[in-house]
């Protein structure tokens, strides 16, 4: 029976092994192609399976050295997304055959107690040993390299398909999905994917597993191995219960979301002083993260310690039984050890099981999460016809979902081709809805839309892209040098390029951080001049630009003789001006058209349109007219004159020969802004390993090194005792006291069993408690880094630190490892290094999807994103298969120690017991898997223990100065009078630039209304940082009633004055909330405030009127409507110092004129500074 046992797994694996090898070779299937380095690890373990254990020192040299990022290239097209996104829903299986060394142990035993058997016997029992191990080795390992290849595969391709759906998801559907919701579902649930495909084949293969070595159980121990049997019917159940209820609980999304909105609205946070509000909110987020964590943890922990003990259990049940059942029944060493081999080979699945389980069904719902989101209602290309005429609408009514009410009713429109049309209307009107409208971004209910040729789209609020601003304007296509500068120059940017460190090289930043609003609308307008397209749609571009700047746009790029004079334009425009040059004015009043024609037809009709003009053409002439004097008087040189003068010198200079190598690398360290993540190679520093258990404390230490001491104890302890009990002598064919030796048997079992389940859940309370102190240490230092901070930081690198790596720091396992794995190679950057460009890249298009849509560059940005994907993958990739070579090598080294116990046993067959035979060689062959556990635990630990690395790099940068001083004597009423000095004050933005403000001296009085006025980018949104020391001073001094504000805490100074900034920005949840976070004011004060902003209406009509929920970054509002927002926040502050930066430049100028109004009656008794580009806004001003 023993010898059929032998021989059956012998010919299968030497007849299957060569032709499996043959079938690797002729499939072409193996390592990856990589560079030199990551080629020496996978040849070794993938491409010459006969060889793993040979080129040590070759190896070992190799990894010593650093890789470097620019040669991980994936060469093989099966690997690489684009080729994955196309084959994700093809299947895949893999079947791994078993090697069962319980036989040989079996033969070794029996020939131990058989004296007179020959020692070579012996020998080949042992050799078989170690070969059949050896064999298993090498199968499992490229196994799991298949299984992970595949798992890589499945990962890139489902992020891949998250990209391609985020640029398609239509109008209703992103209200609902948010930036950060998209960030989780690329970095957790496709990593759980990855791990489903990984681990999945144990949910299978385990029970043949059990079912197997339950039979050989049966073999042995007859119908007592059914209470064996019994016990594993038990505990699958229960496991199985176990993993249902983890995965209930998840409430990353909200956090990562909310995460996502303050790091984009960072300044709207430190101007309102509104940082402590949202950090409570995060925090609360957090906390039931973490408390569902813990829920988690302990269920997990009672899986683990019940797997783990599974071994025990089934042996003491299967031993009691057939110790209770039959006094004759002896225990031999052949029996306890051959069992013990079974039953270890009957714990791998069994502790894989509950792990794949959980897995699975975690993939389960990171499936439907990833379904939800690819099922989103996408936008229809089949809205908007593509026929060869100019724009036209015919009886159109469009919504922005399908369910709500329409924002546009009754549309015609027709379009001639080459005309300037300009959509004129209030707040909300709909003229923003129009253009999207013709762009296909609505939901359209009925009608006819067509729009021929290609098309250029301008939004009202710039879209910027993280690039030089040379990237930004070219935007994909191929750069023309003098179509180039006669765009620059149209666009008015040359005095800019000047300003820039490195001219149209520099970086600027992300969302264009800084640069003004004018400067990032007019960067916005010259991509779109740029493109050359046939049609182009202006969403109001000259808001933000001053009187001379706007109308040296509209000469040169929207006038007859502009670039754009053969094009067809439709600009949507509040100012007055420039309607009597376009050819078709459309009204707008509540989402219809009320009047259409040129300006002189609308003007003979005496309707609406002509009482608006002589309403407010007043205010626009008196404007002409003191820009006229000055172009005429102290301005005789004019702006055109200055353009002219630097479009020569910037011709001039691009004809000197600029090719030195100092001058390249002074540009590009002048115009680099952002940073990228940093990649620490080599080992992790001692500090980390101390500063992660420094979070956890001594308290939780201690107890986990004396668990997991008196765990391992107890495991020796009781499998000592199987061998003592073994050779008990036998007296009339029973053995004594066997009721004592399973007692004893029972309570080190049981012991080892409790001491499991508390190591596991100590260990995840530790990582709990590490991950909360880390966490919030993260959290307040972000939320106190200063600006410039956030200038050079993308926001894709603090939300990996958020999600990611935060995650990460859970799992953290608490023990020390074996760090044998240092000594052999120094890793590549960790994939964490690398997943951050993928998120900012993420987070960059859903924010800009309208504008790539528009200009027809969606495989550009997809191919861009799955670059980033696959560089992602070759960094994580060299690492695995690094570990899986390791993990081979180190299993041949504990085959040989089986092979070395089994040879110094035959050796000494004369003077061991057949007990201590059988306890060494069960051990032994233990060896071979603790190995591997060791590679595998540290190689998780060295991952995750980066994590804390990273999360503690963002946790130590500068902060901004404190939010409040102890003992601080500012009286609550400050300031009282509201009177500013400024004495030599000076700004600079970063060190080594020039001066944003030079040495400024003025003296404000109290009640005083002051506006500032310059051209885009000369200074006066500096001047507001530099009052609520946004910006620090570089020198002098800001004194209000008296008081140097360098001396008080920030949130004191931030939260006595008010400002209306640029650039409205809402966040996620209830307008109540948006306009009074901390609930500080009544429901009445509320309404009062809005009825003073004209929201009153608006608001009274919503279905939840202040509850009425607001999308992320206010995107169900009109940007007007958002501006109003912020103005009812500035009078529910109701602050004696009041600064609006241009607040009224997305507001048509008959709401511009009710702010004022308001303004001026509510603000009488208030020192009030306006930043304004429209003079009218400023005439009846004290200076």
């Amino acid at each position: 029976q023993h010898t059929v046992l032998v021989w059956f797994p012998c010919m299968y694996l030497w007849s299957c092994g060569p032709l499996y090898l043959v079938y690797l070779w002729f499939t072409g299937q193996g390592g990856i192609s990589l560079t030199s380095l990551c080629c020496a690890k996978t040849v070794s373990l993938c491409d010459t399976q006969t060889h793993t254990h040979t080129h040590t020192h070759t190896h070992t040299h190799t990894h010593r050295q650093t890789d470097r990022q620019t040669d991980r290239q994936t060469d093989r097209q099966t690997d690489n997304t684009n080729s994955n996104e196309r084959l994700i829903t093809s299947s895949w299986g893999s079947c791994l055959p078993s090697c069962c060394s319980s036989s040989p142990s079996s033969l070794l035993l029996g020939f131990m107690r058989d004296q007179d058997s020959d020692l070579w016997k012996g020998f080949m029992f042992a050799f078989l040993l170690f070969l059949l191990s050896s064999l298993q080795s090498l199968f499992n390992h490229q196994y799991m390299y298949s299984c992970f290849t595949v798992g890589m595969r499945v990962k890139t391709a489902v992020m891949g398909l998250v990209y391609r759906k985020s640029l398609v998801i239509s109008s209703a559907a992103r209200q609902s999905c948010t930036v950060g919701e998209i960030v989780n579902l690329v970095s957790a649930d496709t990593q759980k994917l990855m791990d489903m495909v990984v681990y999945f084949n144990a949910v299978w293969v385990a029970p043949i597993e059990i079912a197997l070595c339950l039979y050989f159980l049966w073999q042995l121990l007859g119908p007592s191995a059914l209470a064996g049997i019994a016990t594993v019917i038990l505990i699958f159940p229960l496991n199985g219960f176990i993993a249902k209820m983890r995965i209930q609980m998840c409430y990353t999304d909200s956090r990562i979301k909310l995460m996502n909105e303050i790091l984009s609205g960072i300044k709207i946070l430190k101007f309102y002083a509104w940082e402590q509000a949202f950090l409570e909110r995060v925090l609360g987020y957090r906390e039931k993260e973490l408390n569902a964590l813990k829920r988690s943890q302990v269920l997990y922990s009672i899986s683990i310690a019940s797997f783990n003990s599974s071994s025990f259990l089934v042996t003491f049940s299967m031993f009691g039984v057939y110790v209770v059942v039959d006094d004759r029944n002896i225990l031999d060493a052949q029996k306890v050890f051959v069992s013990m081999a079974l039953i270890h080979i009957l714990k791998t699945p069994l502790s894989q099981l509950p792990f794949a389980m959980s897995t699975t069904m975690q993939a389960v719902v990171s499936l439907r999460r990833l379904g939800k989101f690819l099922c989103q209602d996408e936008l229809k290309p089949d809205d908007v016809d593509r026929e060869p005429y100019s724009p036209v609408i015919d009886s159109g009514t469009f919504g922005w979902s399908k369910e709500g009410p329409p924002c546009l009713i009754r549309i015609n429109v027709r379009v001639k081709k080459g005309s300037l049309v300009a959509v004129v209307g209030h707040v909300g009107s709909g003229k923003s809805s129009l253009l999207s409208a013709m762009l296909g971004e609505t939901e359209k209910r009925s009608g006819h839309v067509s729009v021929k040729g290609s098309v250029a789209y301008v939004p009202q609020q710039a879209w910027i892209q993280n690039a030089t601003l040379k990237d930004n304007i070219v935007f994909g296509q191929e750069r023309k040098e003098s179509w180039y500068h006669r765009v620059v120059e149209a666009c008015a940017l040359l005095p800019d390029l000047e300003i820039l460190p490195a001219g149209d090289g520099t970086e600027i930043g992300e969302k264009g951080l800084n640069l003004s609003g004018g400067q990032k609308q007019r960067v916005s307008l010259a991509r779109a001049v740029y493109r050359k397209a046939d049609v182009y749609l202006l969403d109001d571009p000259l808001s933000a630009v001053d009187a001379h700047v706007g109308q040296h746009i509209f000469e040169r790029v929207f006038g007859s003789e502009g670039l754009l004079k053969d094009q067809t334009r439709v600009l949507v425009t509040h100012g007055l001006s420039f309607l009597p040059q376009a050819d078709l004015i459309l009204v707008m009043v509540e989402g219809e058209i009320t009047e259409m024609g040129s300006y002189l037809e609308l003007m003979a009709r005496d309707g609406a349109f002509a009482e608006f003009i002589r309403l407010f053409a007043g205010n626009e002439r008196k404007e002409r007219s003191h820009r006229g004097e000055e172009r005429d008087g102290t301005h005789s040189t004019g702006y055109n004159h200055l353009v002219i003068k630097q479009c020569f010198d910037w011709l001039e200079r691009c004809l000197v020969d600029v090719n030195s190598k100092q001058t390249t690398c002074k540009q590009e360290v002048l115009g680099k802004l952002t940073e990228v993540d940093k990649a620490n190679t080599g080992r992790v520093k001692l500090e980390m390993y101390v500063e992660y258990f420094r979070t956890i404390g001594l308290a939780l230490i201690i107890p986990i090194v004396f668990l997991y001491a008196f765990q391992q104890a107890a495991s020796l302890a009781y499998n000592y005792w199987l061998s003592v009990w073994a050779d008990d002598p036998i007296i009339n064919g029973t053995q004594i006291d066997t009721d004592l030796k399973l007692g004893v048997f029972g309570a080190l079992g049981f012991a080892q069993g409790v001491s499991i389940f508390g190591t596991t859940v100590a260990i995840s309370l530790g990582g709990i408690i590490a991950s909360r102190h880390l966490h919030l240490d993260l959290l307040n230092n972000v939320l106190r880094s200063p600006m410039a901070f956030f200038e050079v930081t993308p926001s894709g690198n603090l939300l990996n630190r958020f999600s990611k790596e935060v995650g990460s720091v859970c799992v953290c396992v608490c023990v020390f490892r074996l760090r044998l794995i240092c000594l052999l190679y120094t890793p590549p950057p960790p994939p964490s290094l690398l997943r951050s460009p993928i998120y900012t890249h993420f987070n960059e298009t859903f924010q800009g999807a309208s504008v790539i849509r528009a200009f027809s560059e969606q495989e550009r940005f997809t191919l861009q994103a799955n670059g980033r994907i696959d560089h992602n993958q070759t960094a994580y990739f060299p690492r695995f298969v690094a570990t899986r070579w390791l993990a081979v090598n180190l299993e041949f080294l504990g085959n040989l120690l089986v092979l070395a116990a089994a040879t110094l046993a035959l050796m000494g067959r004369d003077t061991l017991s057949p007990g201590i035979v059988g306890l060494a060689v069960s051990h032994s062959l233990q060896v071979t898997g603790i190995l591997s556990w060791i590679v595998r635990s540290w190689t998780d630990v060295e991952n995750n223990i980066v994590s804390v690395e990273r999360v503690k790099e963002y946790a130590d940068t500068p902060k901004e100065a404190p939010w409040t001083i102890e003992g601080s004597m500012l009286p609550l009423a400050w300031p009282t009078h509201g009177t500013i000095e400024l004495e030599e004050f000076g700004l600079q933005y970063r060190k080594g630039l020039d001066w944003a403000l030079k040495g400024i001296s003025l003296s404000i009085q109290e009640k005083e209304k002051v506006g500032i006025v310059g051209r885009t980018g000369a200074g006066k949104s500096s001047l507001a940082l530099g009052i609520f020391r946004i910006l620090e001073a570089a020198k002098g001094d800001i004194y209000i009633d008296g008081i140097n504000i360098a001396q008080i805490g920030l949130h004191e100074l931030r939260s006595r004055i008010t400002i209306i900034p640029q650039d409205p920005v809402l966040f996620s949840g209830s307008l109540r909330m948006n306009l009074d976070p901390f609930d500080g004011y009544s429901d009445e004060e509320v309404w009062r405030a809005l009825e003073l902003s004209h929201l009153k209406s608006f608001v009274s009509g919503l279905p939840d009127k202040l509850n009425h929920e607001c999308s992320e970054g206010g995107e169900n509002l009109s940007l007007g409507q958002r501006q109003l927002v912020c103005l009812a926040r500035a009078l529910l502050r109701k602050t004696k110092i009041l600064v609006l930066d241009e607040a009224t430049a997305a507001v048509d100028l008959e709401t511009d004129n009710l702010i004022q109004s308001t303004i001026r009656t509510q603000f009488d008794d208030c020192t009030v500074l306006t930043i304004a580009h429209r003079l009218n806004t400023i005439m009846d001003y004290t200076r």
